[in-house]
């Protein structure tokens, strides 16, 4: 009988944990959890403070029931604190204090990322009971829904306009509060370029949020009403404030790896863990997976990139090699996409300063377009705005982005891109491949092999 025992209970721990026991029920796995709420969607929690989820307990992928039933055994409110690589045992810390002591033949450490607290002043002294909030564990979620319930706030400032940023700018705006959303770069959503950024910068400022880019908050502070000010200083260089009820900070993620870094483990970019491509650390008999590990990516090789789909095949790798296995992650690309209100923005690959930067040798070139989404004679054909880049001396796919309206099938679109960069295609094959047509729905060229030809067409 193989031990295993999965130390942290969001994607990349519970998927471990299911596939060993998928592939061998006779294996005693166990999955430790640092607090009370084990495969919860963090990805969800927007759409609980929304409203649009009625229950916190909705954001479960699976019951305690559901796990117990795979025949897990999972141990809520437990802290992990040592690892003993030589002696294969975990040294755990329950709710009440009391440590143990558990033998392993195989560790998978999934203990994921932890917010980014950036450096403005005030930011140390003020937390929830302020009404100063960070986002990423269920924990934050219900000190943000207990502030939105006691205070009531009539506005927000929310600094940083990444996914999570961007997410809750419409969460909130949907619950009638006034929202001022602060960015530090140029534009928002800086994951795509600029002119696809500009676009949902244009939709949230079509619901009513107040949107500063070019924008650096050097301070918060507390106010005698027990209001919030916001100090930054804008693109112009001139100084700007807001005084607010709640403040939001949603700046990013870094790697959690103090676990693993304390038993020896090599870390790697962004300090993240070093695995191979089999999920391996550097310390005998110990996996890791999710967020907290560096991420083989297909184009870019080592990187550093937490996303929740990555974390859920890293930890099948992980689970299943656990046990003895010989599985390889197959590498990511970067696939994401985002609802910002009515619209949607998605993207995969490379862009071209990161096709530049990847240093392979690449002359990459970007075409824009702005294909239907359907057959333009039936009613309510939008646009999609698309960028495709893609190698002028190969002709070789390197990534692509489409912002459209939420009706326009985006995430989906984005996926047959990204299905053509996984297996090495040319942006001009892009056109060979067999997609489906009905007028109301596409067009017998469908919108990502138009994209395709404007590049061929550009730059073929």
């Amino acid at each position: 009988m193989t031990r295993v025992i999965a130390v942290g209970g969001s994607d990349a721990g519970i998927s471990a944990a299911l596939r060993a026991r998928e592939l061998d029920p006779a294996s005693e796995v166990t999955v430790v959890v640092a607090d009370a709420y084990p495969n919860f969607s963090i990805c969800g929690i927007p759409y609980y403070v929304s409203g649009e989820v009625t229950h916190w307990s909705n954001l479960a992928h699976r019951t305690a029931a559901d796990l117990a039933a795979t025949g897990m055994e999972v141990r809520v409110d437990t802290r992990a604190t040592h690892i003993d690589p030589a002696g294969k045992r975990l040294t755990v810390r329950d709710a009440d204090g009391r440590s143990e002591e558990l033998a392993y033949d195989a560790l998978v450490v999934g203990t994921g990322a932890v917010s980014v607290r950036p450096p403005i002043d005030g930011l140390a002294e003020l937390g929830p009971e302020q009404g100063l909030h960070l986002l990423h564990s269920m924990g934050d979620t219900f000190a943000l829904e207990r502030s939105l319930d006691e205070r009531r706030p009539a506005n927000a400032a929310i600094i940083g306009a990444g996914y999570i940023g961007l997410e809750m700018a419409e969460a909130l705006t949907t619950r009638g509060i006034s929202v001022t959303q602060i960015e530090a770069l140029p534009e928002v959503l800086p994951t795509v370029d600029g002119e696809l950024g500009a676009l949902v910068r244009a939709e949230l400022l079509a619901h009513g949020v107040d949107v500063l880019t070019g924008t650096t908050v050097k301070a918060v502070s507390r106010e005698a009403d027990d209001r919030l000010r916001v100090e930054a200083t804008g693109s112009d260089g001139e100084s700007v404030t807001r005084l607010v009820d709640l403040v939001l900070v949603v700046v990013g993620v870094r790697p959690d790896t103090a676990l693993a870094a304390e038993a020896g483990a090599e870390l790697g970019v962004r300090s993240a863990i070093a695995v191979d491509e089999r999920m391996r650390t550097s310390l005998p008999g110990v996996y890791a997976a999710g967020d907290c590990v560096v991420t083989h990516h297909r184009l870019l090789g080592t990187t550093w990139l937490p996303l929740g789909t990555t974390a859920h095949k890293q930890g099948r790798v992980a689970g299943e090699n656990a046990l003895g296995g010989d599985r390889r992650f197959a590498g990511s690309l970067g696939t994401q996409v985002v609802k910002v209100f009515d619209l949607v923005a998605a993207r995969t690959g490379l862009r071209e300063h990161e096709a530049v930067a990847a240093g392979r040798g690449w002359t990459p070139v970007t075409s824009s377009s702005a294909p239907d989404d359907h057959k333009a004679y039936y009613p309510g054909a939008t646009p999609i705005a698309a960028r495709v880049t893609g190698d002028s001396g190969t002709g070789l796919l390197l990534g692509a982005q489409l912002v459209g309206r939420r009706t326009a099938e985006i995430s989906k679109r984005v996926d047959t891109y990204a299905t053509a960069l996984f297996h090495g295609m040319s942006v001009d094959g892009v056109s060979d491949l067999d997609l489906s047509y009905t007028p109301p729905l596409g067009s017998p060229w469908d919108a990502v092999q138009t994209a395709a030809q404007a590049w061929s067409r550009e730059h073929g």
